[in-house]
């Protein structure tokens, strides 16, 4: 599972970088543009994957184990709620993406079976104690970055950017 999950933060920074690539190439007002999703635009999305993912660093770094790994993560702020959006420029988005994906990836290199059999203790959104599993827990926020690229790489279709192959599999060739 250590190889897996690893791998997985490979593939989050590789498939961002192509993601954002891609959206930049849409004028601003097509970034922002309501288009009747969850998070409403292209920028709403990916601010809230961004969400997502601070939230879980920070549940991660209140756990000893993970302090010293995660200790520039005070340059991203805990969101309010799930909806926020930290960066409402799509340039400032790109850069601070860039920042928390390495991040993620020194993070990563941390992590040991040993590690990630740990149990986490944290609070919900709903301010209820939960306690998983570091392991558990990763699936999770990888899957839920992987979620969400999905509905930001229909928008890109439907504003006619086609934000070409995404797939695990494909970074996997490349890295070969």
């Amino acid at each position: 599972m250590t190889e897996y999950l690893q791998r997985m933060a490979r593939y989050n920074r590789w498939v961002n970088r192509r993601l954002f690539a891609k959206v930049s190439e849409l004028p601003d007002d097509a970034i922002t543009k309501d288009r009747d999703a969850y998070f409403a635009s292209i920028l709403g999305t990916l601010n809230h994957i961004m969400v997502g993912d601070v939230f879980w660093l920070h549940r991660f770094a209140a756990h000893a184990s993970h302090r010293h790994s995660l200790k520039e993560l005070h340059q991203f702020r805990a969101p309010a709620s799930l909806r926020d959006i930290l960066y409402d420029d799509f340039s400032k988005l790109t850069s601070a993406r860039e920042r928390l994906d390495t991040l993620i990836l020194h993070f990563s290199k941390t992590w040991t079976p040993e590690l990630l059999a740990q149990p986490i203790q944290y609070r919900n959104t709903a301010k209820e104690k939960e306690e998983r599993t570091l392991e558990s827990l990763l699936q999770h926020f990888f899957n839920h970055q992987t979620h969400h690229r999905g509905q930001t790489t229909h928008m890109l279709f439907d504003a006619g950017i086609d934000p070409g192959d995404t797939d695990l599999l494909v970074m996997m060739e490349e890295s070969r």
